[in-house]
C-alpha cells in the first residue's frame, strides 16, 4: 500500500475540520442545556446557531433564575408603620367584625320570627275580653234569677198566680203532665221494621232539623202549652239546630226516629199536622219516603228543661 493509498482512506473515515463549517475551533466552548452539561458537537451540514437565540436565553433564565428578585427579597414588600396605625387598623377591624355579627344576629331573628304570633296574642286579648263579658252577664242573669225566685215566693204566700205558671210551663222550668200527642217521623233507610222505602219521585231523603222546626212551629201555632224531641224538653233557650251531619235540641244529639210530645188539646194539635190539614207538607214528605205518624194520648209527662247553669266547670280564682 503506498502513501497515497493510505492518506486517501484517512480522509474517508475521519472528517477534515481545519478550516471547515464543521472545525472544532468554531464550536463555542459552553453552550447552557436543561442539564448543565456541555452540549456535543455541532452536526455537519446544518448552520450555526447564534449565541444571542431568545430561546436559549429563555432557557437560560427558567432553569437557573426561576424565581423574581422582587419576589425573593421580602423586605421591599413590607412599609414601615407605627404602633398607632396597627392599633387603629386592629380596632377598625373589630368594630366591622362586631357590626357584621350583630347584623346576621338580626337577620336569624328576624327569620325565626313567627309572624302569625301578633295575630294571636290579638285574637287571645279579645277572648279574654268577651269572656269577661260573659261573666259579667252570667253574673247579672244569676242576680236577676234570685230576684225572681224571690218575688215567686212572695207570691206564693198570696196565693196561686195563674199567669205565672202558665209562663212557667211556656219556658219549662216546671214539669208539665196533660193530655196530647205524639208525632213519629223517621229517615226512610232507618225506619223501624222496614227496607229503604222506594218513593214514586225516586228522590229519597232523610229529616233535617228544618223539617222539625216546622212540625214544632205548627204544634206551638194550634195551642200547643210543653213540648219535647226526644224526650228533651223546649224551653226559651232550647234551639233546633244541625252541627254536621247530626241534629241538636240545645246541646243534645238526637237521631233518628224523631219523637215530637206536645200537651194540649190532643183534637186540635192531631188535626194541626195531619195530611188533611197540610197535604203540601206530606207530599213532599211521600216523594222523599219519609210517612209521620200521629198517635192521640190521654197522659203525656214532660221533664222540666235543663238550664243553662255550669254543673262541671269551676271559676278560676
Amino acid at each position: 500500500m503506498t502513501t497515497r493509498h493510505v492518506r486517501s482512506l484517512w480522509s474517508r473515515r475521519t472528517p477534515r475540520y481545519a478550516g471547515g463549517p464543521c472545525s472544532p475551533r468554531r464550536l463555542p466552548r459552553w453552550i447552557p442545556t436543561m442539564y448543565g452539561r456541555r452540549a456535543g458537537p455541532v452536526p455537519c451540514g446544518g448552520h450555526r446557531r447564534r449565541l444571542d437565540d431568545d430561546s436559549l436565553k429563555l432557557i437560560d433564565d427558567l432553569t437557573n433564575r426561576p424565581m423574581d428578585p422582587l419576589f425573593m427579597d421580602s423586605r421591599l414588600a413590607r412599609k414601615p408603620s407605627s404602633p398607632a396605625a396597627t392599633w387603629a387598623t386592629r380596632v377598625v377591624v373589630f368594630v366591622i367584625c362586631v357590626a357584621v355579627g350583630f347584623a346576621g344576629a338580626l337577620f336569624v331573628q328576624q327569620l325565626h320570627t313567627d309572624p302569625r304570633r301578633a295575630v294571636r296574642e290579638s285574637w287571645a286579648s279579645e277572648l279574654e275580653d268577651q269572656t269577661s263579658q260573659v261573666e259579667d252577664l252570667t253574673g247579672q242573669i244569676n242576680d236577676l234569677r234570685g230576684q225572681i225566685d224571690e218575688i215567686t215566693k212572695d207570691m206564693a204566700d198570696y196565693g196561686q198566680n195563674d199567669t205565672l205558671i202558665q209562663d212557667e210551663l211556656s219556658s219549662g222550668m216546671l214539669p208539665v203532665e196533660g193530655e196530647g200527642i205524639t208525632l213519629t217521623l223517621a229517615d226512610p233507610i232507618a225506619a223501624d221494621g222496614a227496607l229503604p222505602r222506594e218513593s214514586s219521585g225516586g228522590q229519597i231523603r232523610v229529616v233535617t232539623d228544618a223539617d222539625l222546626q216546622q212540625l214544632v212551629s205548627l204544634l206551638w201555632q194550634s195551642g200547643a202549652e210543653a213540648m219535647a224531641v226526644n224526650g228533651y224538653r223546649l224551653g226559651v233557650q232550647t234551639s233546633i239546630r244541625t252541627a254536621g251531619q247530626t241534629i241538636l235540641i240545645g246541646v243534645n244529639s238526637i237521631e233518628s226516629p224523631y219523637t215530637i210530645q206536645a200537651i194540649g188539646d190532643k183534637d186540635a194539635l192531631a188535626r194541626a199536622v195531619s195530611a188533611d190539614s197540610q197535604p203540601a207538607l206530606y207530599e213532599s214528605y211521600a216523594e222523599s219516603g219519609i210517612y209521620p205518624q200521629v198517635a192521640k194520648s190521654d197522659s203525656i209527662r214532660l221533664e222540666a228543661a235543663v238550664s243553662g247553669d255550669v254543673t262541671h266547670a269551676r271559676r278560676s280564682e
